[in-house]
């Protein structure tokens, strides 16, 4: 494993996806991992401790959608810790940072933004055009 400093950033100026750039990477997706873990739990325990028993049926109604939408964000981090476990899988097979449909490199950038992106910024576009024309 490759030590790297805290104030590091990836730049285009050195190899791409070297072992530097790669630990930088693996430490940001576990971090973002850690962070959906931990308020995944946090909706958990807050909906183990609500108090379902309002006697006013707006405060019923009010505390069930607010929990249907708490239930669905933690269904959104579900599937994301996937694409996070994913990425590090793709980290760990060194192919982190290709594009899965090109080969090429995904970037610097976009991976900084989107540490879980798969394509290229050009393959995503073709793909989203391509969905837009099936939609229509």
């Amino acid at each position: 494993m490759q030590e790297v400093a805290q104030d590091y950033r990836p730049s285009a100026d050195e190899p791409y996806m070297n072992p530097r750039q790669l630990e930088y990477f693996r430490r940001k997706l576990e971090a973002w991992r850690d962070e959906l873990i931990q308020e995944s739990e946090e909706t958990l325990e807050h909906l183990r401790t609500e108090n379902w028993q309002e006697p006013d049926p707006n405060d019923r109604a009010t505390h069930e959608s607010e929990a249907t939408l708490e239930l669905r964000t933690r269904d959104r981090y579900r599937k994301l810790i996937g694409k996070i476990d994913a990425a590090l899988r793709r980290i760990d097979r060194n192919e982190y940072g290709y594009c899965e449909e090109t080969g090429e490199p995904i970037g610097i950038a976009r991976l900084e933004a989107r540490p879980i992106a798969t394509l290229s910024v050009e393959a995503q576009e073709a793909h989203e055009r391509d969905e837009r024309r099936r939609g229509d």
